[in-house]
């Protein structure tokens, strides 16, 4: 049996016209037009290409949008001073600090500097420690994990008692996934690089998300059949017959997984366009949050 195709792509269109929807109005009924700013520093090239795709479904949706690049040798106090500015500008309701930074910044007290009302990535320590906490809710849920639960959802996953398995510990998608997945009842393993018998430990999740940055590593008999099974990673291999000389798969074995699980993401069109859904819809909710009427509520 084929797995079910769970078409990220297609979530994040519906996600994206029901933000672009809430963004018009809110200009008309209270003038306030959500704005998220950039902070790129260096050439990374990949880093660049994110920032581009960010502020191009900014413009689609309506949503302002204040790029900021800095050069590679940007001190700490330039780095802190620009966000300090952006957390005092009435125009800015989300502040993304795109990562990683150079090596010589210290990439915590950075993202310490970002206000937890304009934390729209969702990685500021307050955001994450709400996270972590039970009963306590974040203001900004970070944007791939979160697009990883939508997606499970959309898959009629049923969390409460399920068996989960995380591959990968990222501050950005393994720990955050893990944390939201036991919100949901859910009991969850963490797997790693020292992680004893991987394959077995993967073969007993009812629900497998990879997110460890391998290149189809995940095969055919580390999944328990029937298991959903959500690939983060995105990476690039060597194929001399494609036009730019390589494809991008993910952490999956897509052609052998499929036969066996219930249902899978693609590398594209799965995860992927979910991240800047998300993020469209944080910086959505950091303008609400500027709004008379919530902040009352």
């Amino acid at each position: 049996m084929t797995a079910r195709l769970i078409d990220g792509a297609a979530v994040a269109a519906r996600i994206r016209a029901e933000v672009a929807a809430q963004v018009e109005q809110m200009a008309a009924g209270h003038n306030v037009r959500p704005g998220l700013a950039t902070v790129l520093v260096g050439d990374d090239t990949a880093s660049h290409a994110y920032v581009r795709m960010k502020h191009k479904a900014c413009q689609e949706l309506g949503i302002a949008s204040f790029q900021h690049d800095l050069p590679a040798d940007a001190t700490q106090e330039q780095v802190e001073d620009l966000v300090a500015e952006l957390n005092a500008d009435p125009r800015v309701h989300g502040i993304l600090v795109q990562l990683p930074l150079p090596k010589h910044l210290d990439e915590e007290a950075i993202l310490n500097k970002v206000s937890i009302e304009k934390d729209v990535d969702g990685f500021g320590p307050v955001n994450i420690g709400r996270l972590a906490m039970k009963g306590r809710d974040p203001l900004f849920i970070p944007c791939t994990p979160h697009g990883v639960m939508v997606l499970l959802e959309e898959a009629g996953v049923t969390f409460e008692g399920a068996n989960a398995v995380v591959l990968g510990r990222s501050n950005i998608v393994g720990m955050p996934a893990a944390l939201l997945l036991v919100e949901r009842n859910a009991t969850v393993t963490i797997c790693h690089s020292r992680t004893k018998d991987l394959a077995a430990v993967c073969r007993q999740a009812d629900i497998l998300v990879a997110a460890v940055g391998r290149a189809e590593m995940v095969r055919a008999d580390w999944v328990k059949p029937g298991a959903v099974v959500i690939d983060v990673g995105t990476n690039r291999v060597d194929d001399p017959s494609a036009k730019r000389g390589y494809r991008l798969v993910g952490d999956v074995a897509f052609d052998e997984v499929k036969e066996v699980a219930g249902a899978i993401t693609p590398v594209p069109g799965g995860v992927g366009p979910m991240t800047i859904a998300m993020l469209m819809k944080n910086t959505l909710r950091g303008a609400e949050l500027t709004l008379p009427a919530l902040h009352e509520a």
